[in-house]
């Protein structure tokens, strides 16, 4: 039986990430019309953390899912599926705890 506080890290880890896929999002945006500069040495080393961590998932999204109108809506995608991995992990910790 896997203990609880598994769970709590799991869905934590989870947690996360999305946070770090809501960064890479706004800082794109923010990129993208010049309200910061990547020439920042903080701004480009969170830039390129948050890229690393998002863009491996969001490649094989976007091999399914192309550009609509424009709209890059492959971190959604992610988020959702970030939402239901989390969902999961809580329906498997309630049913194990329920044995």
């Amino acid at each position: 039986m896997i203990p609880l506080p598994v769970f709590s890290l799991i869905d934590a880890v989870l947690s996360l990430y999305s946070v770090v896929v809501l960064v890479s999002v706004i800082m794109s945006w923010l990129i993208g019309f010049n309200v910061i500069n990547r020439h920042n040495q903080f701004v480009d080393m969170v830039w390129r953390f948050a890229t690393a961590l998002t863009e491996p998932a969001l490649k094989h999204i976007r091999r399914v899912i192309p550009y609509i109108g424009g709209l890059d809506i492959s971190p959604i995608v992610l988020l959702l599926g970030v939402y239901f991995l989390r969902e999961m992990n809580w329906w498997l910790a309630a049913r194990l705890a329920m044995k």
